[in-house]
């Protein structure tokens, strides 16, 4: 399972996936440093699994692992191939879901591909690409479902759904912030829209907002956007992340204390992300090895199989 990094040239996006997946992608302060996609897996912290490490002295721990990507920046006009647009298009719908950083802060030893920090602004021009992206597919789709009606009548309830779906596009409504009924969803899948993809948002701020990132201006007005698509943000100070990644385990701890954390932000990222791709663990526990066993969420547990099981 995939989650693609996305957000506009200079967010900090590469810098939290180095932070993440410790891979060392290359990182500057100038448009389209990510031209190919870098790929990472990372292991799902568990609190459960370390409590059953230390209770079962096992020869091997295997946390869950998921898998994250770090896309190239995205500018106006992608889905018309400005930039590196057609990439990121073909690239990003490989991809499971979403997680957008937006920049949330003022540097002005950082440059901002459009002149001047405005995280709305920023998330509109990711997503109207997307959105556009996804109107020329339904288009596409619409066309050859009228011409199929008049064979087999079925296909009425598809040009029913795409109907609906452009109506909320040409308003930039994302496919997944539209309400469907089983058999639409279904259908939707079917079409693997960008917008369709569930979504995370994280604001990027800086060490001097972490204090009081819940009620920070920017960082609310991010919040305001997401709940229109009930998606989630989390307000994280990459650069603080990029620093703690590089942090011996007791050393991480100690500077996570000093900055009033329980755990670092980045640890919440890979949860989160973990939970939107709809996925959950099931542990096993022996000496051999304790294990989280990635499964889909609503799955029934194995009956006879697993021994010591939780």
């Amino acid at each position: 399972m995939k989650i693609g990094i996305v957000g506009l040239p200079n967010v900090g996006k590469s810098t939290m996936f180095n932070s993440i997946t410790k891979a060392g992608a290359e990182c500057a302060n100038y448009p389209f440093c990510t031209i190919e996609p870098n790929v990472g897996v990372v292991g799902v912290p568990d609190e459960r699994l370390e409590e059953l490490t230390k209770m079962y002295h096992p020869q091997k721990t295997t946390h869950a692992i998921i898998e994250f990507v770090d896309i190239a920046g995205l500018v106006k006009g992608a889905s018309k191939g400005e930039g590196l647009g057609n990439k990121f298009l073909s690239h990003i719908r490989e991809t499971d879901s979403i997680c957008e950083v937006v920049r949330c802060f003022e540097d002005s030893n950082v440059v901002h591909v459009d002149g001047g920090v405005d995280p709305i602004r920023d998330i509109e021009t990711i997503n109207l690409e997307l959105i556009f992206a996804d109107m020329e597919t339904i288009h596409k789709r619409l066309d050859k479902a009228k011409k199929n009606l008049k064979a087999d009548k079925k296909y009425q309830q598809e040009i029913d759904v795409l109907e609906k779906i452009k109506e909320n596009l040409e308003n930039g409504i994302s496919v997944r912030a539209i309400a469907w009924n089983e058999e639409e969803q279904e259908l939707v899948k079917e079409m693997f829209l960008l917008t369709a993809k569930p979504i995370l948002y994280i604001a990027n701020i800086s060490e001097e907002q972490l204090e009081n990132a819940e009620n920070d201006e920017m960082v609310k007005k991010v919040k305001e956007y997401a709940l229109k698509e009930q998606a989630e943000v989390i307000p994280l100070c990459i650069k603080i992340e990029e620093e703690l990644s590089g942090l011996e385990e007791k050393d991480k701890k100690e500077m996570l204390e000093a900055l009033g954390l329980e755990e670092s932000g980045l640890d919440k990222v890979i949860k989160k992300s973990y939970d939107l791709l709809g996925l959950m663990s099931f542990l096993t526990a022996g000496e051999p090895e304790v294990r989280a066993w990635t499964i889909k969420k609503g799955t029934k547990a194995p009956r006879s199989s697993w021994k010591n099981s939780l």
